[in-house]
């Protein structure tokens, strides 16, 4: 007997904003409860303390969830001063004090040295394994976590506004890998003083934006056909920054097939050509045939492998 589906085949992308005291896991459940979604995944955890854009892979679109989550981030996020606590935010215990406060100047003044590839040292608190154990497993039973420094990449960060005498506001565009909380952190002991993310927003993940976001409530108001009719992105939105190979039918068939697919000819050549300068070191292209997602395949010399299939 064939198994029962649990759910609807539904294929894309929903950008939830995601509301304030919930896991990222626990809001992916609502978004797949409410739309009887087969399939889904999330491409980026947030914080219960974060609210902001938390992209939903439904279907066929969570095997292109780890571009979404390679993809650069925008936050907004007040530091309170003169307090550091165990998480790097303020739901975690208070384990120093400073009188401090960092002036307009010092702070503008400081800012520029995070900017390009930086070391950061995450935060205690994370979901980081050590040993097999997560990091805040560790933390929580009250041994300190050796956690080496990573490579993060911040491409903007700008003081909002000083919010008033212990808090101010900032902006930061920043690569993979990048903890909030540890920016916060490290600029305070930079300005001599101390400090915790006291609340964070995701605005941006890649394509995705708070313009096509919406919350749980608003989804749980709308009928479940027009909920996915009216903000079903598709499935290709998470690879914007991925080239894409127009394919004839025949070469759609082999690689939904999982065969490879050699370009042989000169106007083959010629395809392969046209994309030599967008296709990244890794060689992944998304396939296309009549304008719809087939692949994501590797081009290797003048044959085309599929990675991930895409059935559609």
């Amino acid at each position: 007997m064939a198994r029962k589906r649990k759910g609807e085949p539904i294929h894309g992308w929903i950008v939830l904003d995601k509301p304030e005291g919930i896991s990222s896991t626990q809001a992916l459940s609502k978004v797949r409860r409410l739309l009887n979604a087969e399939k889904a995944g999330h491409g980026g955890t947030l914080d219960p303390l974060a609210t902001g854009i938390l992209p939903i892979a439904l279907g066929e679109a969570t095997k292109t969830v780890s571009y979404a989550m390679d993809g650069a981030k925008t936050y907004r996020f007040s530091v309170r001063w003169g307090e550091r606590t165990s998480t790097d935010d303020r739901e975690g215990e208070v384990i120093d004090r400073s009188t401090l406060r960092p002036t307009v100047a010092a702070i503008n003044a400081a800012l520029p040295a995070f900017l390009g590839e930086i070391d950061q040292v995450p935060p205690q608190y994370c979901a980081i394994k050590i040993d097999g154990e997560r990091a805040y497993d560790i933390a929580r039973e009250g041994d300190v976590v050796d956690l080496a420094s990573r490579r993060v990449r911040i491409d903007r960060f700008v003081l909002v506004e000083i919010i008033d005498d212990d808090h101010a506001l900032f902006e930061v565009d920043c690569g993979k890998g990048t903890y909030v909380r540890s920016l916060a952190r490290d600029l305070a002991e930079a300005l001599g003083t101390v400090g915790h993310v006291a609340l964070l927003r995701r605005l941006r993940v890649g394509p995705f934006t708070l313009d096509n976001a919406i919350s749980l409530d608003e989804l749980a108001g709308l009928e479940q056909g027009a909920a996915v009719e009216r903000l079903l992105l598709p499935i290709e939105t998470a690879l914007d920054d991925i080239p894409a190979l127009a394919l004839t039918e025949a070469e759609a068939h082999r690689l939904r097939h999982g065969q490879t697919v050699a370009l042989l000819t000169r106007q083959d050549r010629e395809r392969l050509e046209a994309l030599r300068g967008a296709v990244g070191g890794d060689g992944v292209v998304i396939a296309l045939f009549g304008g719809k997602p087939v692949a994501l395949a590797r081009v290797e010399g003048a044959e085309v492998r599929p990675v991930r299939v895409l059935n559609l």
